[in-house]
């Protein structure tokens, strides 16, 4: 029975997609969409009936489909791993999914390829099931890799926009970057252990370290290896500029790929093996840094964006830092938690994000909205619930996670929670000039616009109401010293790294420290966007240090100048002078073939004297030749 409800957990997005893919066109928009939201509920009410089971018997399911490779002794399995880790994350994959795909119903019904968008969101849905559900690495690679395809198609969707080709050609190259590190990684591991499977790999790295044959540096190549692909999937520096760029999307892409799923792909992976980071130090501390300067930087260039989506595509770079942070000082299951609250809260911002835009036919810059709180209520109250959860106020879910990595970072290293803090307050800053510009105020769209304002259907408010209860009160599954999550996860871990944390006098300082810091950052908000109706210049008007931040510190001039172009002049030499000379070359010999096989037809001239001739001329070298030899 697990087998074949595993079965359907996986291929009901899969058949969506095939029925989409092939006929969804004639069946029309609406039934489109009802096939490609329903393939995912069915994905999400099984994750429901594992959840149940797992959480009565702590006991892991794994299902076995296949022997897949067999090379010498190393052998893998194509199977499903069905426990704590995987079943927790197929809940907001599917769940959020499947209001994510409810939401798209509406949205993207004025779009003559809606069945293409429904059947490449069930792909991915089926890809990163896959991901999360794999018993070994090979597996999650298969994962890994759809759901980078997935996440270009869906990028580019609307491919008649050069701009947003782009954006998906570049999503799917800097993914390949950090990909190259993963499976380096993986083939180290392959080859120290003979396996890819989690739990004979975790039973085979604690037996060398018990036998202390355990090769821990090639161990600690191979966990930056699989850091590195991380960075890309994760969007971490330097492989981060990627998900800025992904806002070209369909907003309902930005809810489902970048603040619910394939960004958290890496968390999941360091967090799945966490018994191998647990060994390499040095590069848990690298993933500790670079996760709290991507949070910093990422925030800084928050701060001045005037695209409402591009606000909300950099609050998840930076989020995804925290996460990286809590990861690298051990804390995996304080990183889990702040993927969980973190899902809520930021696709309940997309979505809220994509309600604005699609109330304002296309408008996603913040100096042409304002005013919006009246006419559009649901949408206002939404997404002022996440930023107040995102924001770090008591008691949203926000507050619990962000203040439990924070609390990590302060007992781990004082200048990553320096760093952490920090970019917690420029976090409640944007967020609510974000706010403040969008709803706030008198509108500052045009006439016409104006006149078209209006709250969004029933299918497009209704995930936003579900996802705002759950941003609100997610954080109730991690209390400090009365932890649920942490008591489920526990046994995936050899250190319950969240247990630690009880509330005492330096708990309560820090506490007390995080809710002031983003309390100062909404403040200030308000006295800058509210209080002086300040709005934002037009480009063309920014210098100094904000243009640099509007600029994203020109990194990907820097990319572009330093690699790009490096690469497309390569390419242009081989094209203009290696290609030409090899293609030269191929060319000469084929001319002196034709010359040779040209002048020897001549030879062929019928004369019975001259052939005569030619047979005496080699019969008398032969003749010769056997003499001359004896």
């Amino acid at each position: 029975m697990d087998t074949n409800l595993a079965l359907v957990l996986v291929l009901a997005p899969f058949l969506g997609f095939l029925i989409n893919v092939f006929f969804g066109k004639s069946l029309g928009k609406t039934v489109s969409g009802i096939i490609g939201t329903a393939s995912v509920v069915v994905s999400f009410l099984v994750t429901l009936f594992f959840f149940n089971q797992i959480t009565q018997t702590q006991k892991a399911i794994q299902v076995t489909l296949f022997d897949w490779i067999q090379i010498s002794n190393f052998s893998i399995n194509l199977g499903f791993l069905l426990d704590q880790l995987s079943v927790l994350w197929l809940l907001f994959v599917t769940g959020i999914g499947s209001l994510i795909h409810i939401y798209s119903i509406s949205y993207m019904h004025d779009d003559e390829n809606m069945h293409k968008f429904f059947s490449y969101l069930n792909l991915f849905v089926f890809f990163m099931i896959t991901l999360v559900i794999g018993s070994n690495l090979l597996v999650l690679f298969i994962g890994w890799e759809g759901v980078g395809l997935c996440s270009y198609l869906l990028i580019g969707f609307w491919y008649k926009n050069q701009d947003y080709n782009d954006a998906a050609k570049k999503a799917f190259i800097m993914n390949r970057i950090g990909d190259l590190g993963l499976l380096i990684g993986m083939f180290i591991i392959g080859s120290m252990f003979s396996t890819l499977d989690y739990s004979t790999l975790q039973t085979a790295v604690a037996a060398a370290k018990e036998a202390s044959t355990l090769n821990l540096p090639l161990l600690g190549i191979a966990a930056l290896c699989l850091f590195i692909g991380a960075c890309g999937k994760s969007a971490q520096i330097p492989l981060y500029t990627w998900l800025p760029d992904a806002m070209a999307g369909p907003t309902p892409v930005s809810a489902l790929i970048h603040a619910a799923t394939m960004v958290t792909a890496g968390i999941f992976m360091i967090t799945r093996l966490n018994f191998v980071f647990d060994l390499a130090p040095e590069v848990q501390n690298i993933i500790a840094i670079v996760g709290a300067i991507t949070s910093l930087v990422a925030a800084t260039i928050g701060l001045v964006q005037t695209d409402i989506k591009k606000v909300l595509a950099y609050s998840t770079v930076s989020q995804l830092g925290l996460m990286f942070l809590a990861l690298g000082l051990g804390a995996y299951e304080v990183a889990v938690f702040h993927v969980i609250t973190h899902a809520f809260f930021k696709a309940c911002l997309f979505l809220g994000s994509g309600s604005v835009i699609h109330g304002l036919h296309g408008e996603q810059d913040m100096r042409k909205m304002g005013g919006l709180r009246k006419a559009m209520p649901i949408t206002f109250w939404t997404m002022l619930v996440s930023s107040l959860a995102i924001s770090g106020v008591p008691f949203f879910s926000g507050f619990f996670s962000k203040d439990e990595i924070l609390l990590t970072a302060f007992h781990g290293s004082i200048p990553l929670y320096v760093i952490g803090s920090v970019a917690s307050i420029m976090t409640a800053f944007y967020m609510f000039r974000l706010m403040f510009l969008t709803f706030f105020k008198d509108f500052r769209g045009t006439e016409e616009q104006k006149h078209h304002l209006h709250e969004s259907d029933g299918l497009i408010t209704f995930p936003l109401m579900i996802l705002a209860v759950l941003a609100t009160f997610g954080g109730l599954i991690s209390l400090p010293g009365n932890s649920w999550l942490n008591s489920y996860l526990a046994p995936l871990f050899a250190e319950a790294s969240g247990e630690a944390h009880h509330l005492g006098a330096t708990e309560y300082a820090l506490m007390g420290v995080a809710v002031v810091g983003g309390l100062l950052g909404i403040f200030i908000a308000y006295i800058k966007y509210f209080k002086q109706d300040n709005v934002p210049e037009a480009d063309e008007n920014i210098t100094g240090i904000a243009k640099v931040l509007y600029n994203k510190y020109y990194v990907d001039e820097f990319y572009d100048a330093v690699f790009v172009r490096s690469v497309n002049a390569i390419s242009r030499f081989f094209r203009d002078y290696v290609e030409t000379s090899l293609s030269a070359l191929v060319f000469g010999l084929g001319k002196v073939t034709n010359e040779i096989g040209y002048q020897g037809k001549k030879l062929q001239s019928g004369s019975i004297g001259l052939y005569l001739f030619a047979f005496v001329l080699g019969l008398c070298a032969i003749v010769s030749y056997i003499f001359l030899a004896q």
